[in-house]
């Protein structure tokens, strides 16, 4: 089982300090992975279902991840997730290619649609469209990921004639991780993603989303190029080592989880004991 840690740039990891402090203190502790939140703005007042309070810094997950790259050498960083119909595509090839490129090819790239609503009015971005555009949008980045001459024609991207340098420092580009409980995100992990994401969940809404991907993909092409579906998890429960072997069982691959120190010292202990248990 590899181990993540989520969350390195929202709550106490908003201050640069802490958050480089615990960075380096996964990796030296052996975590296979760190992992951003993000929400460009946050409902005010907080209501449901808005994941945090207003006030609560969440610090643009690639910036984040480029300052984290710099002060670590060998732990692989995830955006969880990044709400890709929320971006420009173009755009969003050019940030994910950059920080593939100066983490030397560490970029796990996790992307969603989204789901408040608050947040899609306030970009001037259509919500009923945002499945639509993350599908389109996966293909997009990959290609000027790659292509020597990139061109693209869709809905809501077109391109020809242009150049977008650096290409991904991986080959195919960054590994793509869909994230969501919906038959369309299985549906889209299935056809488009190196793997699948399902945050905070219960072992038994685990199982059934494990068992919704393997049925539908039954009836869903995969292109081989992808390899197998990797599953990853945020478990809503305590870990104890039967815990971590029901997920084992289930065929989950990595658990990413949600540190719950409210501070520094809180953090690098929760690191520590997890360590110790589990590493």
């Amino acid at each position: 089982m590899k181990f993540g840690l989520f969350g390195i740039n929202t709550g106490p990891c908003g201050d640069p300090d802490v958050m480089r402090s615990v960075s380096v203190a996964a990796e030296n502790a052996g975590f296979e992975s760190l992992w951003t939140g993000e929400h460009v703005v946050l409902p005010d007042p907080q209501a449901p279902p808005s994941p945090a309070p207003p006030l609560v810094p969440f610090i643009h997950p690639f910036t984040a991840l480029s300052f984290i790259a710099a002060v670590t050498d060998k732990i692989l960083l995830g955006t969880g997730i990044t709400l890709i119909a929320q971006r420009n595509a173009v755009v969003l090839a050019k940030e994910t290619a950059s920080v593939d490129q100066l983490s030397k090819g560490r970029l796990l790239f996790g992307v969603g649609a989204g789901y408040l609503m608050q947040e899609f009015e306030a970009l001037g971005v259509s919500f009923e469209e945002r499945g639509a555009r993350t599908d389109e949008y996966i293909d997009a980045i990959r290609e000027l990921w790659t292509s020597e001459k990139p061109e693209f024609k869709g809905k809501f991207v077109n391109y020809r004639d242009i150049q977008s340098r650096p290409l991904a420092y991986q080959n195919g580009g960054p590994p793509v991780i869909v994230g969501g409980t919906s038959k369309a995100a299985y549906r889209r992990a299935i056809q488009k993603g190196h793997g699948w994401y399902g945050f905070a969940l219960t072992a038994a809404s685990s199982q059934e989303s494990i068992d919704a991907l393997k049925a539908l993909s039954e009836s869903t092409d995969r292109n081989s190029n992808l390899g197998e579906l990797e599953i990853s998890i945020t478990p809503r429960v305590p870990l104890t080592d039967d815990v971590v072997k029901e997920f084992e069982d289930m065929g989950v691959s990595r658990l990413i989880l949600l540190q719950t120190g409210q501070n520094e010292e809180q953090m690098l202990a929760f690191i520590e004991q997890t360590a110790k248990d589990f590493l």
